[in-house]
């Protein structure tokens, strides 16, 4: 049976309800569990990132040359990634973490080998959005074990760090691709995913102790979707910034999506491509590991705050600069984007964070309704972004303007909030 975190820790309470949260109590060497909750969430980065250098060879062996459906093969993986949690978050809240884990990366072995054997586009985005459904489980189970553990800022924290650790792959994945492309060919790439998974899965088993203990499990019913999304959508605070962190993320697919038609296509330089993905990767990275050290002092609200306006102004300001559509020298592309990644860096953990705050009592479901929202918004706006990049990166950054501007619009609406409460709690 495995290990469960002793109970004689405290709970918090919400509603009379208790939730498991030891942060207050136990705030030792967490460098392994941030090291295992990265290397859970790094599979999904490996599964994206990994397979950009062969989107176009992927799709010749599948029977198709139009760039714009290769990119499906990234945003439908997201979509699987979106719908997955409202299954398996409900299942964790009942069985327990682990179990889940389980699951999703026995699913997401077969899914692999459906993209090895597939010979059209049709059945390779199947595959695709299996494999993304079945690594939503480790992805959403990661989130709630970080849920059970700790709360507040020092949750932001400690994604944070999970974060610093998991950028790692993305840094390394497109090369790491290429390499495996160039010696062994595309299918060697879900090989080696799958190859990658096991060891986790063996890592997870031996070391990690289950997060939620028996008496704190719910009883699995369908039903229990429906009420998790009518409580989740009673909390104003946290939708406001799932819907947020929906913007982001969909400005940010669009970029995962296009960076290979952009690099390889539009400037002719394939070769850089793994190493200029690489460098954007190590600004966001640099940006969480700051975050880390900085939410405790200032707070998330605040660190939201500023990097959404640099987020947006910045964006802005590649839009009016370079509004004829010409892109510019490289160089100036690379400084804008490592802008744009720099702001993105404090956003990510921070609005989960914020959106998961309120949801300690049910965060398996909690983080699989949100992350499902999120995802539900990010898919059409990288979609439809996404079909505009074709001859010049413009579009992109006008994406990631528009997508800032509205989130602008929800966070200043939530400050709002926030004051008017405290006012009349006086």
């Amino acid at each position: 049976m495995d290990n469960v975190i002793p109970s004689g820790e405290k709970f918090e309470t919400h509603r009379g309800i208790p939730t498991f949260n030891h942060m207050e109590n136990n705030r030792g060497n967490h460098t392994e569990f941030i090291a295992l909750m990265a290397a859970l969430m790094s599979i999904v980065a490996l599964a994206l990132d990994a397979l950009l250098p062969a989107l176009d060879i992927i799709g010749i062996a599948v029977g198709n040359s139009d760039p714009a459906a290769n990119q499906l093969l990234i945003t439908l993986f997201f979509l699987g990634m979106g719908t997955g949690p409202l299954l398996f978050g409900p299942i964790s809240d009942s069985v327990g973490r682990k179990p889940v884990v389980y699951i999703g990366f026995a699913v997401f072995i077969g899914a692999s080998a459906l993209c090895v054997f597939a010979r059209s586009l049709e059945w390779m985005i199947v595959g695709r959005i299996l494999q993304g459904m079945s690594l939503s489980a480790p992805r959403t189970i990661s989130i709630a074990m970080i849920r059970d553990r700790f709360s507040g800022d020092y949750m932001a924290r400690i994604m944070s760090f999970v974060t610093v650790v998991f950028i790692l792959v993305p840094v390394v994945a497109p090369a790491f691709g290429k390499l495996v492309l160039d010696t062994l060919g595309w299918e060697a790439i879900f090989y080696l995913q799958v190859v990658f998974s096991l060891l986790v899965s063996l890592w997870f088993w031996r070391r990690q102790p289950e997060t939620l203990p028996r008496e704190n499990r719910n009883t699995f019913r369908f039903n229990r979707i429906f009420s998790g999304f009518r409580e989740v959508l009673a909390y104003r605070r946290t939708m406001l910034f799932t819907l947020i962190w929906g913007f982001i993320t969909g400005s940010f697919l669009v970029y995962l999506s296009t960076s290979q038609q952009i690099f390889e296509v539009q400037y002719r330089m394939p070769e850089m491509f793994p190493y200029l993905f690489a460098g954007l990767a190590i600004t966001i990275g640099t940006a969480t590991l700051i975050n880390g050290w900085l939410v405790v002092r200032f707070g998330m609200r605040r660190l939201i705050t500023v990097s959404l306006v640099g987020f947006t102004l910045n964006s802005l300001c590649y839009a009016l600069l370079f509004a004829n559509g010409n892109n510019p020298h490289m160089a100036f592309l690379m400084v804008f984007l490592a802008l744009q990644f720099f702001t993105v860096g404090f956003l990510f953990g921070n609005l989960r964070s914020m959106a998961m705050e309120p949801l300690g009592h049910i965060a398996g479901i909690g983080a699989a309704i949100t992350g499902f929202i999120a995802t539900l918004m990010s898919v059409p706006i990288s979609a439809w972004i996404g079909s505009f990049v074709v001859t010049s990166a413009l579009p992109l950054f006008q994406g990631f303007f528009i997508c800032g501007a509205l989130s602008l619009v929800l966070l200043t609406y939530s400050n709002y909030r926030m004051r008017r409460g405290r006012r009349l709690a006086r």
